[in-house]
């Protein structure tokens, strides 16, 4: 059997300007939280778009990508997903999840109401 490499784009880059990005990029991703508030302002279908190649691009087995997204624009099917996640929510919340689960999203006010599925411009 002959094995098959696959040459990389990647170019090196120097050790100062590697050590500069990844601390860059921890303190970007360090302050991404969790909202459950969202602006109904529209958003492009390109960025849409464009944000679901990035995502399809993670890595994989044997480097094919087998994601699936679905994307649900404003309109009824947004009513029947609100009241699937707020009904599988509330049995989460009254019998799946453990005391201390429950105690660490008192402070974050977190409950089976999800109206933002029916606010934001955009489900994926």
């Amino acid at each position: 059997m002959t094995e098959t490499r696959h040459s990389l784009d990647f170019t090196e880059k120097p050790l100062a300007e590697m050590t500069a990005e990844v601390k860059a990029f921890y303190e970007d991703l360090r302050k991404r939280r969790t909202v459950r508030e969202f602006s109904d302002r529209d958003v492009p279908n390109e960025i849409i778009e464009h944000a679901i190649l990035a995502a399809g691009t993670a890595p994989s087995g044997a480097n094919h990508q087998p994601w699936h997204f679905t994307v649900i624009g404003k309109g009824p099917l947004r009513t029947k997903l609100r009241k699937a996640a707020e009904a599988e929510e509330k049995a989460f919340y009254e019998s799946k999840a453990s005391p201390e689960w429950l105690e660490a999203l008192g402070p974050l006010g977190t409950d089976d109401h999800k109206p933002y599925i029916e606010i934001a411009p955009w489900i994926i």
